[in-house]
């Protein structure tokens, strides 16, 4: 994509205009309550970056113009506004107690945060837009304790959203979205949760626009979500959006970013370039590592590499030896029938990728008054990923208004439409369509990716490096490069709708009535290819998804004070309707003319397409009573009933409390230390219930025969004494801030325990089903969550704010179905599998183990002619590995000098465990730099042991002593691959630290904007995963996986990470 001058919404002739009012200086001082003064306070000219900060005296000086209404600031106390006058000031500020802002919590509900009883963490919209992002929910990584978000890598890829740990076997754990009050789908369409094989096309949250956010609040618990009902028990992620007011009046703002990506080195294979194609010495001519065939016709048989081998354990490179390679196979090409030097491909697979290109302009427009407000925007996001022939064009436009019909009734309304295209979204897993799974696993040194591409570009053929023989050059494993991305790729669209209406009523000053509808309605085409001639079988496969949910509400809302008394309550009933239709789609045993995608396009007669459709609805009543006393004391309590039609008639209702209370101590202790201080508990329950079609059973429709119609059961046998999975969860914590909030703390206790989970559990084949429908298991979290936060210095123009978060979570399976041992989630490639296993956490990855004595040493035996090897455990069920990380956090710090700023996150993790089969195959492949190069004797690793190669593992034998054999490392059975056995070889502790994110900004001064017709202009270099400071993985990004969803843990044909850096350009009007 080239960048034209005509996309970037920089308008610079706008400073042209100058409106000039008359300039007058204006100081003073400023002190507090006490009489002190307040250095470092902040006297910034309302609408504008123009500011000044008091000196150690508390007085400041600032110019500006005789109509400014100035804004006094300070850490701790309340913001006072003041008109402009060339009188001296004296501002006194009052105090403000920590914490003192409103909170958006459940239903749209906004409540002081001082009173809430439950954890509450809040983003401001400006943190999540700062560094842009296709997927906004990778702007929240390291930033909110216990939410745990992994970015799964790849060009627009999804992102897995965890608050509190893993809560259900086998349903989902992905929290719920709710923008301006809509609950939202963050469906997960992608083709691959098995690892063999599919493509990740991001998640349904990843539409949110992050220029149109204005604040995310996170609730955590199930106190905090009770009232969302059962789709609230994963925690909830509420998003506000920018609004027009009649404070800020008309604006216009305006945003450019521009950023460039490129591959992290430290995510990739480094590779060797010693060796060429082969599993070792089995074939013929120098060291047995050649094909031979006679290429000229002359009676002699001449070198050819080894067409059929997907591995680099062949012959060692000779510049002097001419052999006859892939690019001499193919009559087209210029090098047909040419034998060339012996040496590795001048490029690897790491240069054939692009850089990678994000390009989002944003324009919006706000007015407001005391009769209402609006804002209108529309952003595009234009990107190219570091794969050729991958795009994704998205056009997002949003309206908000509402309007004060009279002084009792007002109206809302807010909506989004969404439209987004792509092609040549990432492969994922172990797939020919997956570049990356050849890349990292099976491979040819000799091969230059870079030539394959330009024979592709040139001759529009499979041209590949693997073919069958000389005579036969068809692919045997794998296609030609350039083929895979622009023959065998998959493109998808959407166009989404979501918003809602809202219509509130003022019976009196204390109670009103608010009727709501919301909506969220999506229609995506999936279209997945694979051309003639390919490896596979050619193919076309197309999915067309349509989904809506409906919500009606209606609410009385109480809020009355009595004195020292202070209610506040909501009574209300909510009806949500979810409809969802899928139709699936392929030909039958290939296509006929090559790159013609239609199902007419069939070989053989179709077979009928897979069609999925339900839909479910659910009504709930809840009431919700919150009554504080003196300030100090508040307690809260909740209820509600859900019925589900997903449920048996006779329990698909199920009703649920809740209750908190807090105490404010700060006033009770009287510290001069202490500005404000807060205790907090709760203790609520959540119920859930299941997916449409688990209670009865039903049968599959199969292909008519003779006119007949023809059904086969469905793979599980379906419960319909099936009841509501349920929440228990109880949490303790404390907020404080000291120093005139110079330094808060927030420190959270939680245990959350889910009984009767909904689960499909395995049964005998000889039913002739595979499963049935039970509630069976419980799974418990628990955990602390701390967020520090603090100014350490503020004077005159320098401030530095640092915020850290931390959490832990432990999570374990408690028990399963009676005589249940173990549930297995996944079964996957490289004989691991991920488990559910009663006294150990979900997601433990179980496979061959190594052996070890008494003191915890690997034992190593004589393996006959192999040399010495690891000794593997009898077993293959094992437990190598846990998915769960130990603990994650997050440091942020932000420095301002004056105009200036600079800001950045470390985001942490420490421990989680995850299976790589790019090294359980690629360490048996020869690819990687470890498997050549000198041994500790300073002879080539691949000798023979006889002739002082091979490589001497560390480890014990059997009596205890240390291990003096070598291994042969000379072919694929060297003893680090996948004939090792030993899957745990291949497990690695997945922790990071990272340099998430990158800023720094310059605020134009007021003197050059000269005027009041750009208000504000900020521009901002930005940087995204710039640095992976620490890991433990070799050649890959811990994060990187195959999706998101349950299946975590794994990697095949990973995808690269990117580092990407950038500008921004914010203007307002």
């Amino acid at each position: 994509m080239k960048l034209k001058l005509n996309k970037i919404l920089i308008p610079l002739f706008l400073m042209v205009f100058q409106f000039g009012f008359t300039q007058i200086n204006v100081s003073g001082s400023v002190s507090g309550i006490d009489g002190g003064p307040l250095p470092g306070a902040t006297v910034l000219e309302k609408g504008t970056q123009n500011a000044v900060i008091t000196d150690f005296d508390g007085k400041f000086s600032i110019e500006t113009s005789d109509e400014a209404i100035l804004e006094i600031s300070f850490v701790g106390y309340q913001t006072t506004e003041i008109n402009a006058s060339t009188d001296s000031l004296d501002i006194v500020l009052e105090l403000g107690a920590a914490l003192e802002e409103v909170i958006v919590t459940s239903l749209g509900i906004s409540r002081d945060r001082k009173s809430l009883g439950y954890a509450v963490a809040a983003v401001d919209g400006d943190d999540v837009s700062a560094v842009k992002d296709a997927n906004f929910l990778s702007s929240l990584q390291g930033k909110v304790a216990g939410l745990d978000i992994k970015s799964t890598g790849g060009f627009a890829g999804s992102a897995n959203v965890i608050i509190r740990g893993h809560s259900s076997l086998y349903g989902n754990n992905q929290a719920l979205f709710v923008v301006d009050g809509t609950p939202i789908s963050n469906a997960i369409d992608n083709s691959n949760s098995t690892g063999r094989g599919g493509y990740d096309y991001g998640n349904g949250a990843m539409d949110i626009n992050p220029d149109d956010i204005d604040k995310v609040s996170v609730l955590k618990g199930a106190a905090a979500t009770a009232l969302y009902g059962s789709r609230g028990s994963n925690g909830v992620i509420v998003i506000t959006t920018k609004k027009g007011s009649s404070e800020d009046g008309f604006g216009v703002t305006v945003n450019s970013s521009y950023t460039v990506g490129s591959i992290d080195l430290e995510t990739v294979p480094k590779y060797q370039n010693e060796y060429g194609a082969g599993y070792g010495a089995y074939y013929e001519g120098p060291d047995a590592g050649f094909f031979t065939y006679d290429v000229d016709q002359d009676g002699t048989a001449d070198l050819t590499t080894a067409f059929t081998e997907d591995a680099s354990f062949g012959a060692r490179f000779n510049p002097s030896l001419q052999v006859y390679q892939w690019n001499s196979i193919w009559p087209e090409l210029s090098t047909y029938k040419q034998a060339s030097p012996y040496v590795a491909g001048k490029n690897t697979p790491v240069d054939l990728y692009q850089q990678a290109t994000t390009l989002i302009n944003s324009v919006s427009v706000q007015d407001g008054n005391e009769n209402g407000s609006f804002r209108v925007g529309y952003t595009n996001l234009d990107m190219e990923g570091i794969l050729p022939n991958s795009s994704m064009v998205r056009h997002t436009m949003s309206f908000n208004s509402s309007y004060n019909i009279n002084d009792q009734l007002s109206a809302s309304a807010s909506v989004n439409v969404i439209s987004n295209k792509a092609t040549g979204r990432n492969g994922t897993g172990y797939d020919s369509r997956n570049l990356w799974q050849s890349h990292r696993q099976w491979f040819q040194m000799n091969v230059d990716p870079l030539e394959q591409m330009e024979a592709y570009k040139a001759h529009k053929k499979n041209m590949t490096w693997n073919a069958y023989s000389w005579d036969d050059p068809n692919p045997i494993y794998f296609d030609n490069i350039g083929w895979t991305l622009y023959e065998n790729y998959s493109t998808d669209e959407k166009k989404r709708y979501f918003g809602n209406t809202n219509l509130s009523y003022a019976v009196n000053d204390w109670l009103n009535v608010l009727g709501t509808f919301s909506y969220d309605t999506s229609d995506s085409l999936i279209e997945e290819r694979i051309n003639v001639g390919s490896v596979d079988v050619s193919n076309y496969t197309r999915r067309n998804t349509s989904r809506s949910e409906y919500n009606y509400n209606i609410r009385l809302n109480v809020e009355k004070r009595f004195n020292e008394i202070t209610l506040n309550g909501n009574l209300g009933f909510n009806l949500r309707e979810t409809n969802f239709d899928r139709i699936s789609a392929s030909t039958n045993g290939g296509i006929n003319i090559p790159g013609l995608y239609t199902l007419a396009n069939t070989s053989n007669p179709l077979n009928p397409p897979s069609e999925y459709s339900y839909q479910k609805k659910v009504d709930g009543f809840y009431a919700n009573a919150s009554v504080g006393f003196n300030n100090t004391y508040y307690l809260e309590a909740s209820v509600r009933r859900d019925r589900s039609s997903a449920m048996p008639i006779s329990n698909n209702n199920y009703l649920y409390p809740s209750i908190s209370g807090v105490i404010l101590f700060h006033d009770l202790l009287n510290l001069d230390f202490l500005t404000f201080g807060k205790l907090r508990a709760n203790y609520a329950e959540v119920g859930n219930d299941t997916s449409p079609y688990n209670v009865f059973s039903s049968y599959d429709l199969g292909i008519a025969f003779d006119g007949n119609a023809t059904a086969s059961n469905s793979y599980s046998f379906n419960n319909p004494d099936l009841k509501e999975e349920r929440t228990k969860s109880y949490e303790v914590g404390v907020e404080a801030s000291m120093l005139n909030n110079r330094l808060t703390v927030d420190l959270s206790y939680y245990n959350s325990q889910v009984n009767d989970l909904l689960t499909p559990v395995d049964i005998s084949n000889s039913t002739g089903l595979g499963a049935k429908w039970l509630n069976a298991g419980t799974i418990e979290n628990k955990g602390i969550e701390l967020m520090l936060s603090g100014t350490p210095i503020k004077v005159n123009d320098f401030s530095w704010k640092l915020s850290f978060n931390y959490s832990k979570n432990e999570n374990l399976v408690i028990e399963l179905a009676e005589g249940l041992e173990n549930l297995q989630l996944g079964s996957f490639q490289g004989g691991v599998s991920l488990n559910a296993i009663p006294g150990q956490p979900y997601g433990t990855i179980r496979g061959r183990d190594f052996v070890y004595n008494s003191q915890g040493e690997k034992i190593v035996e004589d393996n006959g002619s192999y040399g010495a090897r690891y000794k593997n455990s009898p077993l293959s069920n094992e437990m190598i590995g846990d998915m769960n990380p130990d603990w994650k956090g997050g440091i942020r710090n932000s420095f301002t000098y004056k105009d200036l700023s600079l800001s950045f996150l470390i985001d942490i993790q420490s421990g989680g465990d995850l299976f790589s089969l790019d090294t359980y195959y690629g360490f048996g492949t020869g690819l990687y730099d470890r498997s050549a190069g000198l041994n500790e004797l300073g002879n080539p690793k691949r000798d023979l042991v006889a002739n002082g190669g091979g490589v001497l593992l560390p480890g014990v034998t059997e009596s205890g002593a240390p291990n003096t054999q070598r291994s042969e490392a000379h072919n694929y059975r060297n003893p680090f691959g996948w004939k090792s056995l030993i899957q745990a070889m291949h497990v690695y502790d997945a922790s990071y630290v990272k340099l998430r994110e990158l800023k720094i900004s310059y605020n134009v001064p007021e003197s050059i904007l000269s005027g009041n017709t750009i208000k504000s202009a900020t521009f901002s270099i930005i940087g995204k995963n710039l640095w992976i400071i620490d890991k433990n993985l070799p050649y890959a990004d811990p994060e990187a996986g195959l999706s998101a969803g349950n299946i975590q843990g794994y990697q095949s044909g990973a995808p690269a990470g990117v580092k990407e850096i950038g500008v921004n350009l914010n203007i307002k009007l």
